[in-house]
């Protein structure tokens, strides 16, 4: 907007007339005082303003504009039609005015000037509140730099009051910083621990990490640089997002060692009890046997009640021991698995027989569903039937009040998946990713049905052993979906 300062109304209202023809706003001041008033309350881009005013002239208006940091800087033109000699015109520059006209006035020349120093005035103003942004955004930088450096340090001081080895890296998966424990299994930052020789390789397990954008967790031995013994260690990595992507990897090691060997020491027992348990089981078990044909022929006798309770009994402890010592050759890395290529419907049928004969109640009723697949495929059938078996008991077992249980087989290019559908108790979704570790039970459960916790776990590294996939989805006291995958090649 343009203030048009001068104490004639003629002068005001042919000025205003033409600067609005050329689409400029305008306001207008009768005198000095009054200009000032609204110059300090107003914006203006542009002042012309007469120099022979009554009161205030315009040479001490401008030197008054020029006193007030809201209007020192706004351009000012004078209009004069007598002070027109070079000393008023020289005082006129002195005062603050950046032009000065004389009267008659030239209109084309006016509106030429008027629109250049109102498009300088513009344009320097846009630039100043431009630079002042610009100020306000470095600050807010600077600012944010400060807290930014503020929370590192704190997560960098926490990180080093771990008792574990804890370090960062930046989203390429380069270390930007380790605490001081890393440096009792590493020389340098850059360099992680040395593993043992037959563990998997940290840098190629965290490079599938990055490559998959999924958190990394895995046991291993690293070695301890002062007593060069290989110790196990947990070690998890993970990412850390921003908007969506990783921002960088927060990681840690975990000293395991000790219980690693509980574990060992554990899993030894097991072995040995196991062993020392099934021969005496296996006398007990021929004796009863014996006892049982002796009484075959007296069905009435409660003797033979009796000695077929105890043979129920001991087949189950023969089971609890068999997987016991599956769990043993599991650790140690003995249990085999002898491919064949197999009928794998003979052995689904094998498995339903099985389970069937095994039941006293004859409510038991196993559906198929799908097509029976009548193909061979490279497998070990006892250990397929031990999966089958255990998949079909577990759905008797949890489902008390139905009776009703699905087999289903689905065959696509690549793999054979069969399933066991119950309707029984269901396993809650959170607890649905961990009924495949050792000894894990649910516990909703645990006290109802009696188990080891072992059955699955075995399950899994036996479908593992073949290349497949173990899984389940379940919902809480729906029932549940006991699945595996095999290959067909």
């Amino acid at each position: 907007m343009i203030l048009i300062v001068d104490d004639n109304k003629n002068n005001i209202y042919s000025l205003k007339r033409l600067l609005e023809s050329h689409n400029f706003k305008t306001d207008a001041a009768e005198s000095g005082e009054e200009a000032l008033g609204k110059a300090l309350k107003n914006n203006y881009s542009l002042i012309i303003l007469d120099v022979q005013m009554p009161g205030m002239d315009g040479f001490e208006v401008a030197e008054t504009f020029a006193g007030y940091s809201k209007t020192k800087d706004i351009p000012i033109i004078f209009l004069s039609a007598v002070n027109t000699e070079k000393q008023f015109i020289t005082k006129g520059y002195a005062s603050g005015g950046i032009d000065y006209v004389t009267k008659p006035i030239d209109t084309d020349i006016l509106m030429l000037k008027v629109k250049t120093f109102y498009n300088l005035q513009e344009n320097n103003l846009a630039l100043k509140k431009y630079q002042k942004n610009l100020q306000l955004e470095v600050e807010g930088r600077r600012e944010s730099q400060v807290v930014m450096k503020t929370e590192i340090d704190h997560f960098h001081q926490m990180l080093e009051a771990l008792p574990q080895i804890a370090f960062t890296l930046d989203k390429n998966g380069v270390v930007n910083f380790v605490n001081a424990k890393w440096y009792d299994y590493s020389h340098s930052k850059t360099q992680f621990p040395e593993t043992h020789p037959d563990d998997k390789s940290i840098a190629k397990e965290f490079e599938k990490s990055q490559q998959n954008h999924q958190p990394l967790e895995l046991e291993i031995r690293i070695k301890h640089l002062k007593s060069e013994k290989f110790k196990y260690h947990l070690l998890r990595t993970t990412p850390v997002l921003e908007n969506g992507n990783i921002k960088n990897w927060v990681g840690t090691f975990t000293d395991i060692n000790d219980q690693k060997k509980v574990e060992k020491e554990k899993d030894e027992f097991l072995s040995i009890a196991s062993h020392e348990l099934k021969t005496p089981l296996t006398s007990i078990k021929a004796y009863v046997q014996l006892m049982d044909k002796k009484l075959k022929y007296d069905i009435n006798s409660p003797e033979k009640s009796y000695v077929n309770k105890v043979l129920t009994q001991i087949e189950k402890l023969n089971s609890l021991i068999t997987d016991l010592l599956d769990i043993s050759k599991i650790e140690n890395g003995k249990l085999k698995i002898n491919k064949k290529p197999t009928n794998i419907e003979t052995v689904i049928q094998n498995s339903i027989d099985a389970i069937l004969q095994t039941q006293t109640s004859n409510k038991i009723n196993i559906e198929r569903h799908g097509t029976k697949q009548d193909i061979f495929i490279p497998l070990d059938e006892i250990r397929i039937e031990q999966v089958l078996i255990n998949f079909l008991s577990n759905a008797i077992k949890y489902s008390p009040n139905n009776n009703n249980i699905i087999l289903t087989t689905f065959v696509d290019e690549d793999n054979i998946r069969i399933s066991v559908t119950d309707f029984g108790i269901g396993i809650p979704e959170y607890k649905q990713a961990k009924v495949f570790q050792k000894f894990y039970r649910v516990e909703e459960s645990s006290v109802q049905f009696q188990g080891l916790g072992i059955g699955l776990f075995i399950c899994s590294e036996i479908i593992a052993l073949h290349n497949g996939t173990i899984g389940v989805s379940s919902e809480n006291s729906q029932g549940s979906t006991f699945y595996f995958t095999l290959p067909l090649n």
